[in-house]
């Protein structure tokens, strides 16, 4: 009967079955990092958590968003690197390539400015074991937000969209990448899940408004909505600075349960992800195969474009 209901046809074009993940079990860290104006310090500063986290056991490390500049329209032209150029014009993702390389770990390398011709762009760097640049993403939604008496931010006053979708194949599964607000689109989130990601990570830094309640409630959301692993880094809480972040670094399994998360100071959480949870939530409730493709479709307009 369930066949009348084609749900291999709610993903166009059809879903991607997850490639067997290339270890059953590993450590992940997230690392709140404070962060000041001083950038130099910041790149040193992150360095010493990389390190930390991975003498601790961690195979992958995941860095806020913009952890190496102030999160301020202000801040961001000054602090942007060119990414492609490397070397010099930028010391932040040369860092992470180097202990990437030393240390035999992938990092997920939270998000920094990026300078890309007369265009800045808020963008995450993801470096394999080898400390080679395996992909990069720019953060596709802006967030642009106005909530009187509280809080107002527009992204776009300085930042570009960036225009791609970003999943990565690494030592340690498949990733989809999206940068803080990204996690509001559950559309976002289902792409990468039909494009067979383990996992998902979204370096984001929200605030004391929307922080205490969609944070939590939103990771939560786009684990269990796509049965997979979600972890996010926020920097750690400054009360003085002009964009007061949330923190609560956070690793939710795939049943929507938190598995490790943390207050607002600056430190770093270590917790293991286990891939055999996925595929037993995903036995429990099999809602890949329950969905009403006859009713409705999620269409990947890179992928079928592609195609």
């Amino acid at each position: 009967m369930a066949s009348a209901f084609m749900p291999e046809q709610a993903r166009v074009p059809p879903a991607v079955q997850s490639p067997p993940p290339p270890v059953s079990k590993f450590k992940i860290a997230l690392c709140q990092l404070s962060v000041t104006a001083d950038k130099e310090r910041n790149i040193a500063h992150a360095r010493k958590a990389i390190v930390d986290a991975a003498e601790k056991g961690a195979q992958l490390v995941l860095l806020p968003e913009i952890w190496n500049s102030p999160y301020s329209n202000d801040s961001f032209p000054v602090y942007a690197e060119d990414i492609d150029a490397g070397g010099g014009a930028s010391p932040s993702s040369s860092m992470l390539a180097e202990v990437a390389r030393s240390l035999h770990i992938t990092i997920i390398g939270g998000s920094i400015p990026e300078r890309a011709g007369d265009r800045l762009y808020n963008t995450c760097c993801v470096f394999g074991t080898d400390g080679k640049l395996m992909a990069t993403h720019r953060k596709i939604h802006l967030f642009d937000i106005d909530i009187p008496g509280k809080i107002t931010f527009m992204e776009s006053k300085t930042l570009t969209a960036g225009e791609s979708p970003t999943i990565v194949d690494t030592d340690v599964g498949r990733i989809g990448i999206g940068i803080c607000y990204d996690i509001r689109f559950q559309e976002l989130a289902m792409l990468y899940a039909a494009r067979g990601a383990h996992f998902l990570c979204y370096p984001g830094a929200f605030n004391m408004t929307t922080g205490p309640l969609h944070w939590e409630l939103l990771q939560r959301a786009r684990a269990a909505d796509n049965q997979l692993y979600v972890a996010t880094c926020s920097p750690a809480r400054d009360a003085g600075a002009g964009y007061v972040a949330w923190g609560h670094s956070t690793l939710v399994g795939p049943f929507g349960e938190v598995i490790a998360t943390t207050e607002h100071e600056e430190t770093t959480v270590i917790a293991e992800i286990d891939y055999s949870l996925i595929e037993l939530r995903r036995s429990n409730l099999p809602l890949e195969k329950q969905r009403r493709g006859d009713l409705y479709q999620l269409v990947d307009v890179q992928r079928l474009n592609s195609g």
